[in-house]
């Protein structure tokens, strides 16, 4: 946690050279183990030998293995037989994937030569109890498949929402693919003070759930929300700020890049009752400019969570533009936000910047900044 502040602290002060104000002392995690509600794993033929296993006198009787890429080693997977990261239910439904997997001879992925049956799985979670399992294979085996998932959905009746893919392109990515419901639900719901989150296969959502909502009350305080400010909630996702904050503000107008996101954020907002809500995909630097603007009207407040990159220097332009009296920047990456606070600097002075700890044993910490106009 010591290091995550010394990080934020140093990279405003370095990259961004902009007057800040004292800085408060990061929000920690109260959870630091089965703090996520979301991992995958990789199935591999090629297994990575620890140190103590290869000077071991242990006999392997197979090489598959499921668990996380080794760094550096694309086609190597360390095998994991318990993690620490999620609720125990997914190392249960893993191991059992392996067993069965092993005695039943099916053929884990190779790689680098392109050929297996498993390929990858994904478990997510929610704190209502929910869970969702979804298995990805290399190529269709109809009998295979069945008779793979019928055993996990007998041995699991926890999961809601058993789903698979075929997924027999290159790389490992399933958001251009179709997902395939097997048993339950195409979903799971969320709850965050009194809201429902749906969330869908390839939907984004905060992965430590209780700090998001402690992440997402900051934003909202630093906000300070009257009742009656037109807010633009910018690199929405699916709407969460968006949906979190409406119930505090006259309207919410959330852009976002990925169109499938902006669909979910409209659900969420009927899921909910909540009518005040506006969302548009498309490429922020092109949706939100001058025009945008005259139409929708200048927001009060602009609330902005960007991916690593940061912002294009021209929403930061059509942010100067908009002139609201307050921004709020949530970031992943205090690198590129203390460079986008130099930017900004010119009418808008940081006046509070507190770190939250996402992500406990990883470098990543995010960080939200208090931007008032001059």
């Amino acid at each position: 946690l010591r290091h995550k502040q010394m990080e934020v602290e140093n990279n405003l002060r370095r990259i961004g050279k902009v007057e800040l104000p004292e800085f408060t002392p990061i929000l920690g995690s109260a959870k630091t183990q089965f703090y996520r509600n979301k991992l995958e794993f990789t199935f591999s033929n090629k297994r990575w030998m620890t140190y103590e296993e290869m000077n071991s006198e242990k006999k392997f009787d197979s090489m598959n293995a499921v668990g996380f890429h080794i760094p550096g080693m694309f086609d190597k997977v360390l095998d994991i037989e318990k993690c620490w990261l999620q609720d125990d239910i997914q190392n249960q439904i893993r191991n059992e994937i392996r067993r069965y997997a092993i005695e039943n001879e099916l053929s884990f992925f190779d790689l680098r030569a392109q050929e297996g049956f498993l390929r990858t799985m994904l478990v997510r979670t929610t704190s209502t109890g929910e869970l969702m399992l979804i298995v990805v294979f290399y190529h269709e085996d109809k009998a295979n498949r069945e008779r793979l998932l019928s055993h996990l959905a007998d041995m699991f009746p926890q999961i809601t929402s058993l789903l698979y893919v075929i997924n027999s392109k290159a790389n490992d990515t399933i958001t251009d693919q179709e997902i395939h419901i097997f048993k339950g639900a195409d979903c799971i719901y969320e709850n965050m003070e009194g809201l429902r989150f749906k969330i869908g296969a390839k939907s984004f959502y905060q992965t430590n759930s209780e700090q998001a909502y402690n992440l997402y009350k900051i934003a909202r305080e630093f906000a300070q929300l009257s009742g009656d400010e037109l807010v633009y909630d910018l690199y929405t996702g699916t709407g969460t700020i968006a949906n979190f904050v409406a119930r505090s503000v006259r309207k919410v107008i959330g852009i976002e890049y990925v169109p499938e996101a902006i669909e979910d954020a409209k659900v969420n907002s009927a899921i909910n009752g909540i009518e005040n809500t506006l969302f548009f995909a498309g490429d922020m630097k092109n949706v939100l400019n001058e025009e945008f603007l005259k139409f929708h009207g200048k927001p009060d407040v602009i609330i902005t969570d960007p991916p690593r990159a940061g912002m294009h220097e021209d929403v930061v332009k059509t942010m100067l533009v908009a002139d609201p009296k307050r921004i709020v920047y949530v970031s992943c990456n205090s690198a590129t936000q203390a460079r986008d606070l130099n930017l900004l600097d010119e009418k808008y002075r940081v006046t509070r910047v507190q770190a939250v700890d996402m992500f406990p044993h990883t470098h990543h910490v995010e960080n939200v900044v208090l931007l008032e106009r001059r």
